[in-house]
């Protein structure tokens, strides 16, 4: 185990995210991030962040298991800004799992300063498309919106395996053995209620073994939204109210762009 770790870790809508500031080769990440989620076990994920401010893209975030993170994406680009000293910027991030580097738009709250506003450009699905899955006897076809660094099942409240929100234990066998046989470097199974506006996320990453029900997730609402914007053939704009706030995600259109409109808050700052 390494010494001398640096981490501060953030509330991104309630997906507790730790970042690791010191370099730390990919094969210690796993148990640094194993150790850091044993100390806090509200932490949901961690990231290893390099800061390069000179550079054209400044911050390169690799997530423990090499997965796509939006939410550590948003968190890393407010971590720049309290370590530049700014209060508002434009600024590319490059992201385990996505293909490109992303652009994340950032300011201070202008009703709390500890708080960032912050939008995201998301990756472009590399498909969305209809698979049919089965579990515990129980066979649906469902659409999957493959992100490349992450896939989302989107599970709508109409369906029957919507049933699996409410046992958990099942649901969480099924999205390892979904990721399993549709090879996803993680998976997230996106439960869509209240007439396309309330999402319950389960999200696991198989190289790291994590499973949580996450509080909100952010590559899981643009899934959503793009799934969305597919189906209707238009662009939309959905917010989408999750266990621990609001996400609002814009997808689609002229540009076949997705955008994610959060907010994240450094809530400490520690090292082991």
């Amino acid at each position: 185990m390494n010494s001398g770790i640096k981490y501060s870790i953030f509330n991104p809508t309630g997906n507790i995210t730790a970042l690791v500031e010191t370099k730390v080769d990919i094969e210690s990440q796993p148990a640094i991030s194993d150790e850091i989620m044993k100390r806090h076990p509200e932490v949901e994920q961690v990231g290893f962040v390099c800061l390069e401010p000179e550079n054209s893209i400044p911050i390169n975030l690799r997530m423990a298991g090499g997965e796509f993170c939006g939410n550590a994406a948003i968190s890393a680009a407010a971590l720049y800004a309290i370590r530049s000293g700014i209060e508002a910027c434009s600024v590319n991030v490059r992201v385990s799992g996505a293909p490109k580097a992303l652009e994340v738009r950032l300011a201070k709250a202008a009703n709390n300063p500890s708080v960032f506003d912050v939008e995201l450009e998301m990756p472009e699905p590399l498909s969305i498309e209809r698979i049919m899955l089965e579990t515990e006897g129980v066979a649906e076809e469902l659409p999957v919106v493959d992100m490349g660094g992450i896939s989302h099942i989107i599970i709508e409240e109409s369906r029957k395996l919507y049933a699996l929100k409410d046992s958990p234990k099942q649901a969480e066998k099924a999205v390892k053995s979904w990721c399993r046989m549709l090879g996803a470097d993680c998976l997230g199974l996106m439960f869509l209620s209240g007439e396309e506006t309330e999402l319950t996320p389960l999200v696991y990453v198989p190289s790291i073994d994590t499973v949580f029900w996450e509080n909100s997730c952010a590559s899981g609402s643009s899934a959503v939204g793009m799934y969305l914007a597919d189906k209707m053939n238009a662009a939309v704009e959905v917010s989408l109210k999750e266990p621990a706030g609001i996400l609002r995600v814009k997808s689609g259109g002229e540009k076949d762009y997705t955008w994610l409109f959060g907010s994240t808050i450094l809530e400490m700052e520690d090292f082991f």
